[in-house]
């Protein structure tokens, strides 16, 4: 069965970006993108929510023929290209997209199938909202929660409206010296 990772950045105090979507006080440099790409090459697909799946597909099909893309661009650039994309979505039209697969109306279920299909870990990338309908269908397997240190103080939170206890089991830790925190959970 395939693995659904939940890759996603998040403050000190529990925030995945700013009361308007913004993401800019996320820490990013060379040992934090390559510890990542280690992360995102043992996937063979990624999931994202509409509003994720659109920012995603405005920058990484274009950013490698950029003047000087740097490594982690013509990496993940490349690794974009080729991996099968599903979108949660009731207003995206698939048949414009390229290895694209719109799940519209039965998200739940077309997820289930799609976790007991062929093919390898599957990885989300932000999209907190789907996170959150995932994670009440018990369907994210891991997690990546990279904590930047940084208080935002109000926000869209990592995690709301948890419908029971969840046991997590801590797996790995990696302190980079941007001073994001790589912390690595799975399902107990």
């Amino acid at each position: 069965m395939r693995k659904i990772t939940l890759l996603i950045h998040v403050s000190l105090d529990g925030f995945v970006a700013g009361t308007k979507g913004e993401m800019n006080w996320i820490k990013m440099d060379e040992e934090l993108f390559d510890f990542v790409g280690r992360i995102v090459d043992q996937a063979d697909a990624a999931l994202y929510g509409r509003i994720t799946y659109e920012m995603m597909e405005s920058y990484w099909p274009l950013i490698a023929d950029k003047p000087n893309p740097s490594k982690h661009d013509k990496d993940h650039s490349a690794w974009y290209a080729k991996v099968a994309k599903f979108v949660l979505s009731n207003s995206l039209d698939e048949k414009k997209l390229k290895n694209t697969k719109i799940i519209g109306s039965h998200q739940i279920a077309d997820i289930k199938k799609i976790k007991e299909g062929p093919g390898g870990n599957i990885l989300m990338l932000g999209s907190p909202s789907v996170s959150y309908t995932l994670l009440k269908e018990g369907l994210i397997d891991s997690y990546w929660i990279f904590l930047n240190p940084v208080l935002l103080g109000k926000g869209i939170p990592l995690f709301k409206d948890i419908p029971e206890l969840i046991h997590l089991k801590f797996t790995e830790s990696k302190i980079l010296t941007c001073g994001v925190v790589a912390l690595q959970y799975e399902k107990a």
